[in-house]
C-alpha cells in the first residue's frame, strides 16, 4: 500500500507542496484539508487589484479546480481539522472523521488579530477572499473609511480605497507606518506617501472604542479625537493558527517550531507558511513570515523534505508592497543594524536603502528600485560584506556585485 500525505491548509503554501510532492514523483495520496470553500487563491490581490475591481475573480485562482483531481489531490473543502493525533498519526476532523497518515503538513496560516473588546457589522478584516468581497462593497466614490494599523495590509488597503474616491482616516498606534521594520526614516517617508495621497494619518494613536449607528459608525481614539466613518478595516497582524496542535506535545512559541528542514519535533510532522516558525541559518535566529513568496518557497521546501531530500530553507526572504505609483519591495531581515546605506534619492522616492550590521547586508528596501532590492536579495544570502561607498555608487552593477559575491 503507497503512502498517504495530508497537508493541513488549502492556501498557497498547500498548493505549492502539493506540486513539489507530484514534480518529484510522489504517487502515493494526497489529502489536502481546507477551511475556506475555496481551492488555493492568490491573496497578495486581495487589498490591491482585486479590491478595487480591477481584477476578475477566476484570476486569483493560478489553477483551475480540476486541477487537483487531474493529479491525484483529494481536496476536502470547507471543512476545519479539529486536533492532530501524533500517536495514531491521524488527524481528525470537524465533522468526527479520521484521516491517516504517514507524513504531515500543516500549512494552516494565521487569522486577523481582533481589536480587543471592538466588534460590529462594519468592523471589518481582510485575510480571505470572502473578506475581500464584503469589504469591497462598501468602497464607493464619497464614502468613509477608518483603516486602524498602518502596516503593509493597512497602508495597502489605505491606498485601494483613495484609488476608489474614498474618503480615508489611518490610525497607527506608533510613531510611524512600517517603522518598526524600516525605522523611522523610511516610516517618515511612507506616511508623508500617503498624506500626499489624500490619507488622514494619525500616529501614536491608537482605537479606543466603535460604536454603530444606523447612518454612520463614530470611531474614538486615545487621544480622544472622534471619526465618523462608513466602515472599519482593522489590520493588525495575524495570529497564527495552531490550535489543532494544542495538548499534542508539539512545541508551539509564536506559531509552529520547526528546524531548517521544516520539521517539528513530531516524527513525521512538517510545518510551512505563515503559521511556521522556522530557524533561519543565514539570521541565525527564529521567525515567522506572513508573506507570499514565503508561502510558496517554504511549502516547496517542506514537501521536500517530506520526501527525504534534505533541503536546507534558507532563502532570505523577499516581498513586496504596490501603493499608489510605487513599488516598495524589501529582502532581507534587519531586525537591527547599525547602518543605513543609501542609493538613489529618498527625495525623488526612487533609491534602495541597505541595511548593514557590522559590515554585512542584512536587508535590503527599495521604492521603485526592484533590480536593486534583487540583486542585495543575494548579497543578504551570500552574507557579503559590502563597502558603504561602494552601494552608494550608481556606477556600481549591484547585479554583477551580487553575482560575483553570490552562492
Amino acid at each position: 500500500m503507497g503512502r498517504q500525505f495530508v497537508i493541513v491548509g488549502a492556501g498557497y503554501t498547500g498548493m505549492a507542496a502539493v506540486e513539489r510532492l507530484r514534480n518529484e514523483g510522489f504517487d502515493g495520496r494526497i489529502v489536502m484539508i481546507g477551511d475556506e470553500p475555496h481551492y488555493p487563491y492568490e491573496r497578495p490581490p486581495l487589498s490591491k487589484d482585486y479590491l478595487r475591481g480591477a481584477l476578475a475573480r477566476e484570476r486569483l485562482f493560478p489553477r483551475p479546480d480540476s486541477w487537483y483531481a487531474e493529479h491525484g489531490v483529494e481536496a476536502v473543502l470547507s471543512t476545519r481539522v479539529q486536533r492532530v493525533a501524533l500517536a495514531e498519526r491521524a488527524v481528525e476532523l470537524s465533522g468526527g472523521k479520521r484521516v491517516a497518515y504517514d507524513r504531515l503538513l500543516i500549512a494552516t496560516g494565521g487569522r486577523p488579530r481582533p481589536l480587543r473588546g471592538i466588534a460590529g457589522d462594519r468592523v471589518l478584516y481582510l485575510r480571505t477572499l470572502d473578506d475581500a468581497d464584503r469589504l469591497r462593497a462598501w468602497l464607493a466614490p464619497g464614502s468613509r473609511l477608518v483603516v486602524v494599523g498602518a502596516g503593509f495590509i493597512g497602508c495597502e488597503v489605505a491606498a485601494t480605497a483613495r484609488a476608489a474616491g474614498v474618503a480615508v482616516t489611518m490610525v497607527e498606534a506608533l510613531d510611524w507606518p512600517l517603522g518598526r521594520v524600516f525605522g523611522d526614516e523610511i516610516g517618515a517617508l511612507v506616511a508623508e506617501i500617503h498624506r500626499d495621497e489624500g490619507v488622514d494619518l494619525r500616529c501614536g494613536e491608537a482605537v479606543a472604542s466603535v460604536t454603530e449607528h444606523e447612518a454612520e459608525v463614530a470611531v474614538t481614539t486615545s487621544g480622544g479625537a472622534a471619526i465618523a466613518c462608513d466602515v472599519v478595516a482593522v489590520g493588525v497582524g495575524i495570529a497564527p493558527n495552531v490550535e489543532l496542535l494544542a495538548g499534542t506535545g508539539v512545541q508551539l512559541d509564536n506559531g509552529i517550531v520547526v528546524d531548517e528542514y521544516c520539521r517539528t519535533n513530531a516524527d513525521g510532522v512538517y510545518a510551512a507558511g505563515d503559521v511556521a516558525n522556522h530557524e533561519h541559518p543565514i539570521f541565525g535566529r527564529r521567525m515567522r513570515v506572513e508573506h507570499y513568496d514565503n508561502a510558496l518557497r517554504q511549502g516547496a521546501a517542506a514537501a521536500a523534505n517530506m520526501l527525504d531530500r534534505k533541503v536546507v530553507f534558507d532563502d532570505p526572504h523577499w516581498f513586496w508592497s504596490d501603493q499608489y505609483a510605487y513599488n516598495l519591495q524589501y529582502a532581507g531581515c534587519a531586525d537591527g543594524w547599525d547602518q543605513l546605506v543609501m542609493r538613489g534619492s529618498i527625495h525623488d522616492r526612487q533609491f534602495a536603502a541597505f541595511y548593514l550590521r557590522q559590515g554585512r547586508i542584512v536587508a535590503a528596501f527599495g521604492v521603485n528600485r526592484g533590480k536593486d532590492v534583487l540583486a542585495a536579495k543575494r548579497l543578504v544570502h551570500a552574507r557579503a560584506h559590502v563597502a558603504p561607498d561602494v552601494l552608494r555608487d550608481e556606477s556600481v552593477d549591484l547585479r554583477a556585485l551580487a553575482a560575483r559575491k553570490g552562492p
